[in-house]
């Protein structure tokens, strides 16, 4: 796909674009990272930009909205106030703000990355422990994919940067898979580097 038809398929109000990969980051690729969330803030200006504010590639991502248009930037974290010194989302959602119970959704697709499964109930639960902790993670993974029957939107398309070395592994991993589960298109670095 050219950036011209994904601007002409993906501009429309209401339009949620996520930006999301690895925490480590090529110093080589820092700069594409900002130039993409950049680029797509411009060129989409009715679109929602989503993050999961971490560290590496979401933030690299974010910084490049953030140049464009921090009003449209939208966070979702594991739980409150996490890394909330580098957060400047307009609008931060956190999962103790929603109630997984009635989400069967979400914790079915979360349940589905083998490493976590067996927390994903435990942190439902209410267990808070570091290990069902681990399990908040996923859960805001599938979230920033699916969104939630209470209120937040799905996404569209996807933006990722991925190890190339290890692809689709770890949260990354996670979240593409939660991507092609729901029928939702994204792109690597190894396709949307061209646009820069």
């Amino acid at each position: 796909m050219e950036l011209i038809e994904f601007i002409e398929i993906y501009n429309y109000k209401k339009s949620v674009i996520l930006l999301e990969g690895k925490r480590n980051v090529l110093e080589s690729d820092k700069e594409k990272l900002i130039q993409l969330g950049s680029l797509l803030a411009t060129h989409l200006p009715l679109a929602t930009f989503r993050s999961g504010n971490a560290v590496g590639a979401d933030f690299y991502f974010s910084q490049g909205v953030l140049q464009v248009a921090p009003e449209r930037l939208q966070v979702i974290t594991p739980y409150d106030n996490h890394r909330q010194k580098g957060n400047n989302a307009y609008e931060t959602i956190s999962l103790d703000q929603i109630d997984l119970l009635n989400e069967p959704e979400v914790v079915y697709q979360s349940k589905n990355n083998k490493k976590t499964k067996s927390l994903i109930d435990k942190y439902v639960d209410g267990s808070k422990d570091r290990f069902a902790i681990k399990a908040a993670y996923i859960i805001r993974d599938t979230v920033k994919v699916t969104g939630t029957k209470s209120g937040i939107p799905p996404i569209d398309f996807a933006f990722f940067y991925d190890d190339e070395q290890k692809p689709k592994t770890g949260g990354t991993g996670h979240t593409m898979e939660v991507c092609e589960m729901n029928k939702v298109p994204y792109l690597t670095q190894k396709d949307w580097k061209k646009w820069i």
